[in-house]
């Protein structure tokens, strides 16, 4: 459900206490003592994303609402995918929307002892066995959804075999996709995951933590329950595709007779025009379709904070999106709509011309530079303000000049009169074109020097106000507009068929390098995020920027498509 309405808002928010509602429950039955543990717990193969958030918010947000804790566990189960950089990126992007898990950082390969004695206390008690059937094999023996499975037939080896076997694995005597060691549940059981599920593969690979140790690593279903009750979790928050390895996850904690903690499912957050599986994202990264994982562009916590969304703008798109039962899909306008509010507040205004035409204006001293006052931020009265030098010539955007306008067109024109931003009224009296392409190349203006600070004695009104800067005291600086990294809601389904890449916007980024900031604007730092008046809210680029060559990232436009949305509702 794409959320456009009043009615649906009111809707979803009613909805999303589902979680909260089962923990306030269980506070009032005294279950687990009163306490809510949670934890958040990411596979470091990979930059977290949009979709992250909204679990990290709510594992992290129950903690703190019910004086809880919530930890940060990183699934490492898998050393073929996981490195050290995205656990430390991972971390970044937690601490950077603002989440303190304190001591409570831990590892599933942490727990790799204690669950491989686990596995060998499943073994002794018939719960588990050793299987030599291949991938294929093991596929064609596990039936369908309409048919049962059946049983391997080494299901029944016994206990000694099994242990034997599994020493083996563990000693690495045993090659890659020869043996695995799988749960002994239910060949028929309607849920496949209970179809004697693989609890343990052969994996000769170094892991990032535990080096060369272990020959053997546990798959996530049977990691993760066990590392829940590990910690001591009470409500194992996670996404809604984990619903149908519930019962799994039940039986492996349930057979080792183990503390349990309560697992609650919410349905994953999905966005328009925006890819969130993080194999796609790699895909992206390792196929230069973007520069890398924190291309402005990209989905991902690290490329939003580089394009200069404010990590409290998607804490708040996270709390009025909520927690649902079912899935559903939001309209990319609706982020862009609390990055705006939040921006709105908080970002000073500055004035930058970002496609230059120059203005002369004649009848303006030679030598002469007013120094102008201008609001930092009207949002903000204890933001300020600062001064800005005006000077005979200025640039000005070429869009706010028209030498044959139209009706509605009201920005300068032959003959017409404005109000520059601060300055003063001008009017255009001359245009200035290249001989040989016919392009205007400049503008001859005069001005009021009646009118400083930009109103007018005589009360006299103009239809337009013009931003600008003076040529003598500008900076060159880079400015980069970024716009939707893909051209269908959709992306996942390329067109006519084809792969998915072909949704790919040929015009997510536009480049602008002959673009022109006043003195204040250059001053500012990387990952700063400001507002170009006019034009939209940009973010100095925490990688490139420098003062002596300034980088901006176009973090949103000024035109704030969800509001209009809602007053149309």
């Amino acid at each position: 459900m794409t959320s456009s309405n009043d009615s649906e808002n009111t809707e979803e928010r009613r909805v999303s206490n589902f979680v909260r509602n089962i923990i306030e429950e269980d506070i009032a039955a005294g279950k687990n003592e009163g306490q809510v543990i949670t934890r958040f717990p990411p596979e470091p193969n990979g930059y977290l994303h949009i979709g992250h958030a909204k679990s990290i918010c709510l594992n992290f947000g129950v903690a703190e609402r019910y004086k809880g804790q919530c930890h940060l566990r990183f699934d490492d189960t898998n050393p073929t995918k996981e490195e050290d950089e995205y656990v430390e990126a991972i971390k970044e992007d937690l601490r950077w929307l603002g989440f303190d898990w304190g001591e409570h950082e831990y590892y599933a390969s942490d727990y790799f002892d204690q669950l491989y004695d686990w596995a060998i206390k499943l073994v002794e008690e018939g719960k588990a066995y050793v299987c030599d059937l291949t991938f294929e094999e093991m596929k064609e023996y596990r039936g369908t959804l309409t048919e049962p499975g059946r049983n391997s037939p080494y299901r029944d080896r016994t206990v000694e075999e099994n242990l034997d076997l599994l020493a083996r694995m563990a000693a690495g005597e045993v090659d890659e996709g020869k043996m695995v060691l799988r749960a002994k549940i239910d060949m028929a059981a309607p849920n496949l995951n209970l179809r004697d599920p693989v609890m343990y593969r052969v994996l000769k690979m170094a892991h990032h933590r535990t080096g060369s140790k272990w020959n053997i690593y546990p798959m996530y279903d049977f990691c993760h329950g066990q590392s829940d009750s590990i910690e001591g979790i009470t409500h194992s928050v996670c996404t809604l595709e984990f619903e149908d390895h519930r019962p799994l996850y039940d039986w492996y904690i349930n057979a080792l007779g183990i503390h349990h903690p309560q697992q609650i499912e919410f349905a994953r957050l999905n966005i328009e025009y925006t890819m969130m599986s993080k194999r796609n994202l790699l895909e992206l990264v390792n196929e230069k379709h973007v520069d890398s994982w924190d291309d402005p562009r990209m989905p991902t916590l690290s490329g939003m904070r580089r394009r200069g969304y404010p990590p409290q703008a998607i804490r708040n798109f996270c709390e009025a999106v909520g927690v649902a039962k079912a899935n559903s899909t939001v309209d990319f306008a609706w982020l862009e709509h609390f990055v705006r509010n939040e921006l709105n507040k908080t970002s000073p205004r500055f004035m930058a011309v970002v496609n230059p035409l120059k203005v002369v204006i004649e009848n303006y001293p030679e030598d002469q530079v007013d120094e102008l006052e201008a609001v930092n931020n009207p949002e903000d009265p204890e933001a300020g303000t600062r001064m800005v030098p005006f000077s005979k010539v200025l640039y000005i955007e070429r869009d706010d000049f028209m030498e044959d306008p139209p009706k509605k067109f009201f920005r300068l024109a032959p003959g017409r009169e404005v109000r520059l931003r601060y300055a003063y009224f001008i009017t255009c009296t001359e245009v200035i074109k290249d001989a040989a392409t016919g392009e205007i190349t400049e503008l001859r203006c005069t001005y009021d020097p009646e009118t400083k600070g930009g109103n007018a004695p005589d009360g006299r009104k103009v239809k337009a106000t013009m931003h600008w800067v003076s040529v003598a005291h500008a900076q060159q600086a880079e400015v980069r507009n970024y716009n939707q990294l893909f051209t269908k809601a959709n992306p996942k389904r390329g067109k006519k068929g084809k792969h998915w890449t072909t949704n790919i916007n040929p015009e997510s980024r536009e480049v602008l390098t002959e673009c022109y900031i006043e003195p204040a604007l250059a001053e500012v730092k990387g990952g700063e995020r400001v507002q170009f008046e006019r034009l939209g809210y940009y973010c100095a680029d925490n990688q490139n920027h420098t003062r002596k060559a300034p980088v901006f990232n176009r973090t949103v436009t000024l035109k704030d498509v969800w509001a209009k949305m809602q007053k149309k509702g």
